[in-house]
């Protein structure tokens, strides 16, 4: 049998995990593998990373990967909420828990703060309160834990140092 990689992220892991199952495998076999190694409920709902919706217990690991793999995300949130503040304004919107980081940036960036696609790209989502900006490829529910089902980010410029030093003074 064929094995197909699978990049996973929960809303009790701190880092991207990996395992190689074989792509027979349903999303219902990695719901009780996830359950055995790190004591997830076998409830959780499972995510395409970006995907709207949870797949169905029974959908086969090799019809949702491609040749690079599957990146999966469990949580027990179907929705979690999303607050940007930029410039003063404040806008909210649900996402599901496999959103990742970019996506939402993005979406706020284009739909809610009118930011062409240059603009956007010299900014990043740092969570309120805090100077972490998380990564990218970040899924939201994986900074969602313990039930939370609101997150609030700052929109914030990328702030890059394009000065150069002055050698032999």
């Amino acid at each position: 049998m064929t094995q197909i990689d699978v990049f996973y992220q929960g809303e009790d892991l701190d880092d991207i995990q990996h395992l190689e199952l074989e792509d027979a495998a349903t999303i219902g076999d990695f719901k009780k593998l996830i359950s055995e190694r790190h004591g997830a409920n076998v409830d959780v709902h499972v995510f395409i990373e970006d995907a709207e919706d949870p797949s169905s217990d029974d959908a086969c690991l090799a019809d949702l990967g491609d040749p690079t793999g599957l990146k999966l995300h469990y949580h027990r949130q179907r929705r979690i909420e999303v607050c940007v503040t930029y410039n003063g304004e404040d806008e909210c919107r649900l996402f599901p828990p496999s959103a990742t980081i970019k996506r939402v940036k993005r979406w706020f960036a284009k739909n809610k703060f009118g930011m062409a696609k240059e603009e956007a790209g010299e900014h990043l989502l740092q969570i309120s309160g805090t100077h972490e900006r998380p990564h990218p490829g970040t899924h939201i529910g994986a900074l969602a834990k313990c039930g939370c089902t609101k997150l609030e980010f700052d929109l914030v410029p990328d702030q890059r140092v394009n000065g150069h030093t002055e050698l032999g003074q």
